[in-house]
């Protein structure tokens, strides 16, 4: 097939991920695959890096230049299915399809937990232009089912899968020594890129209220909240206490540096690849359950889940796992056995070629 994906955010994290990683999964397996984005968007310097064709198309906004654009290179590149990702580039493609005499078909991909509008030309978007809707959890496709009224067989959970490859338990002792960071401390950590609703600040509140100096924290990613949080730092005076180094090419061995992760996100999540991530480096985890992310962080079995907004729930799970060895052992080793199971990339790659097979006939 020639798979065509959209995606207007400038933004970068798992959903510009999933992008890529399916993308590559699709090319080892022949298929052709190109990205269209805005020339500015990360994931379209990120797609040329990684070796996969990359169109610059200004589809950042709801424009009519945008539709237009798009709808000229479709007509000049014919593909097989388009799969957008964000609403602006769904809009896009949707309305640049329908001027086409011959349109390809349109696989919609919805990432987030956040509500859609109960309207019309929403229902169209989705309903109509959209041959199929790809959500990454089965609680995100319920919620299009009950809450919006969408045909239930429109839809398929399609859950974001790992490359065990690049994902796995190693040498906790080794990986400090590489980072530099101490071989004594309980060390929890948290990868995400940097915005309100990842729930740093809250993380932040619970690690001040611990009052444990064997404990370290590392903060994995950047964003736009990273001067509010490195100024929160500095006001509970956790600044011994926590290393922000920023995005990382490979997140591998910070992983497997921590003994526990923590993503208390209270919006916008699907099954967050972090947490995937690190299941498959045998961490326990602690979240919330926002989104589809239960789906995966099954309570006292893989991890914890703390209500959202709550830095003293989540203070005391991290209190409890932090002097219980056996039980992070235990957590780990049940959920990389589960991730294995259930979030590969050969898993979810299956499902979306099956999913695109079937929107070509």
């Amino acid at each position: 097939m020639n798979i065509i994906h959209t995606e207007a955010s400038c933004g970068w994290g798992g959903q510009e991920i999933r992008i890529l990683t399916e993308s590559k999964g699709m090319m080892a397996r022949g298929h052709h695959v190109t990205i269209i984005s805005p020339a500015e968007a990360p994931i379209h310097a990120e797609a040329i890096k990684r070796g996969i064709p990359a169109v610059a198309l200004p589809i950042g906004r709801k424009k009519l230049k945008g539709m237009f654009a798009l709808k000229r290179w479709l007509k000049q590149n014919p593909v097989d299915v388009i799969n957008p990702h964000s609403s602006p580039d769904s809009w896009l493609a949707s309305l640049a399809c329908v001027l086409m005499s011959s349109p390809p078909p349109i696989v919609r991909s919805r990432h987030i937990s956040a509500p859609i509008p109960n309207n019309g030309p929403t229902r169209w978007l989705y309903e109509t232009a959209a041959r199929h809707v790809v959500t990454t959890g089965e609680k995100l496709r319920q919620t299009l089912i009950r809450d919006n009224g969408y045909p239930a067989d429109h839809i398929t959970s399609v859950p974001t899968g790992i490359d065990t490859e690049q994902f796995f338990p190693g040498d906790k002792q080794a990986a400090r020594q590489q980072l530099s960071l101490p071989q004594d401390k309980l060390i929890i950590g948290i990868v995400a890129t940097l915005r309100s609703w990842k729930g740093h600040d809250y993380l932040l509140q619970a690690l001040a209220a611990l009052k444990r100096d064997d404990v370290m924290l590392l903060i994995v990613g950047h964003g736009p909240q990273h001067d509010n949080l490195q100024q929160r730092i500095t006001e509970l005076g956790l600044t011994p206490q926590v290393l922000m180094p920023g995005n990382q090419d490979l997140v591998r061995p910070w992983l497997q540096a921590m003994d526990l992760f923590v993503l208390p996100s209270y919006a916008n999540e699907g099954v967050p690849q972090s947490i995937l991530q690190a299941m498959l480096c045998g961490l326990p985890i602690i979240s919330t359950p926002i989104g589809s992310i239960e789906e995966a962080v099954q309570h006292e079995h893989t991890g914890l889940i703390v209500p959202p907004k709550d830095s003293v729930a989540l203070q005391h799970a991290i209190s409890r796992l932090l002097d219980d060895a056996n039980c992070r052992q235990q957590f780990g080793a049940t959920g990389l056995a589960y991730a294995l199971e259930h979030f590969t990339l050969a898993r979810m790659v299956d499902k979306m070629e099956r999913i695109f097979l079937e929107a070509c006939r």
